[in-house]
């Protein structure tokens, strides 16, 4: 830090992949960041997450894409199956040229947070509840949940890093509703041990007409374990212990051995998410003094895979933009939101393939994503669709925080 400008103040909300890349960019640029987090302590868990080139690259710069990690490896194999435990072979992610890193989100959260100097303040169970702006700068109202106190301080930048239902982009762009619903829920945990019958480094998909059951191998950890499903009702779907939703969303067929394990696992497991499946999109990230980062801001969702990816580098490219910046701030806005907008926009406008590829929404998509697969394991053919494939993978490798 010798000999480097002294940049503002930041407070950035949420202590998760996205906050903490800014905190930890915003910290090398010589900006003093304040984290907040509504949670009474740093999440420990995770759920599956990879990271792809975008996300590497960024990480590499920031110093932490050693302590990250990779729990991936070329062995790891996926299998398709069918409730009466048939399989055949299916398409890992390792197998896909420049394939993403494979890992927990706590991982990615570790390695960042390991990368935080002692000196950042971290202040926990505390939730912003009134930003008020003007040209230099923003007073924010912070209460305490813990000991129920509130406190108001000014911010050169305050950051949303809080979440697809974010309460800084309520604060700050007011109650229009920018949340998009795909009409799908998801249900997530890590499990303890493989799956009884399959090896540690062996996926499978179970894939149906509007619903799916993924679970996700590690080289040196159990697997992840995703149900999702389609829904006619989000409300209906949080009204009751998420085990019978996703129970009543895999029947009235038997469920059979293997799928009734899975579902068993997911019931008895200590920590899940359940959630329904939104994405955020909004005319502009940024209003004033506040800009919102990752899932506040844009949400690609779990069928992009590019959430981890997204949030270190757009945390990342905002630091690079107010140190070029120097006091322009709105200025810096501007120019990162110009660079991320594209990047970010081609992958909202992807996630129906990838929908399509975790979850056939009705039978013609599951013929069609059947038929997908089997071509890529036809000699020839299975060539000209990985090069198709690796598209895609390119529009994820993109460096677009490359100063």
């Amino acid at each position: 830090m010798t000999g480097m400008r002294k940049g503002g103040r930041a407070l950035v909300v949420g202590l998760g992949i996205a906050g903490i890349a800014t905190a930890v960019r915003l910290r090398q640029v010589g900006w003093e960041p304040v984290l907040v987090e509504r949670s009474a302590g740093r999440r420990s868990s995770g759920y599956f997450v990879m990271l792809f080139g975008t996300g590497v690259a960024s990480a590499r710069r920031l110093g932490v894409l050693d302590a990250i990690g990779d729990r991936g490896d070329a062995n790891l194999t996926m299998y398709e199956v069918d409730r009466a435990g048939r399989r055949r072979p299916g398409m890992s992610p390792a197998a896909l040229a420049g394939g993403p890193r494979q890992l927990l989100r706590g991982d990615v959260e570790r390695g960042l947070f390991s990368s935080l100097p002692d000196d950042v303040e971290i202040r926990y169970s505390t939730v912003p509840a009134h930003i008020v702006q003007d040209a230099s700068g923003a007073e924010v109202t912070l209460h305490d949940t813990a000991a129920g106190t509130t406190v108001t301080e000014r911010f050169d930048l305050v950051v949303g890093a809080d979440g697809m239902r974010s309460t800084v982009r309520r604060l700050a762009f007011g109650p229009e509703e920018f949340l998009h619903p795909l009409d799908y829920m998801i249900g997530a945990t890590v499990l303890d041990a493989p799956v009884e019958g399959f090896a540690q480094h062996e996926g499978l998909v179970l894939a149906e007409p509007g619903r799916s059951v993924w679970t996700f191998p590690f080289a040196d950890h159990a697997p992840g374990l995703l149900f999702s499903y389609r829904t006619g009702d989000i409300d209906a779907e949080f009204g009751r212990p998420p085990i019978e939703s996703v129970r009543a969303a895999y029947g009235p067929e038997p469920t059979g051995p293997l799928l009734e394990s899975l579902l068993a696992r997911f019931e008895q497991a200590p920590e899940f998410l359940f959630d329904s499946v939104h994405q955020v999109r909004m005319p502009r990230w940024h209003r004033g003094r506040v800009v919102l980062m990752g899932d506040a801001a844009w949400c690609l969702t779990l069928y992009s895979g590019m959430g981890a990816s997204s949030g270190i580098a757009g945390g990342e490219l905002l630091g690079t933009m107010l140190r070029r910046h120097g006091d322009d701030v709105p200025g810096a806005l501007r120019d990162w939101e110009a660079r991320m907008r594209p990047f970010i926009g081609y992958q909202q406008d992807n996630i129906l393939a990838m929908r399509r590829l975790f979850t056939p929404d009705d039978r013609k998509e599951q013929l069609l994503r059947t038929g997908m697969l089997r071509l890529m394991r036809a000699p020839g053919i299975g060539k000209a669709m990985g090069r198709i494939m690796a598209k895609d993978m390119r529009a994820k490798n993109v460096d677009v925080a490359a100063a």
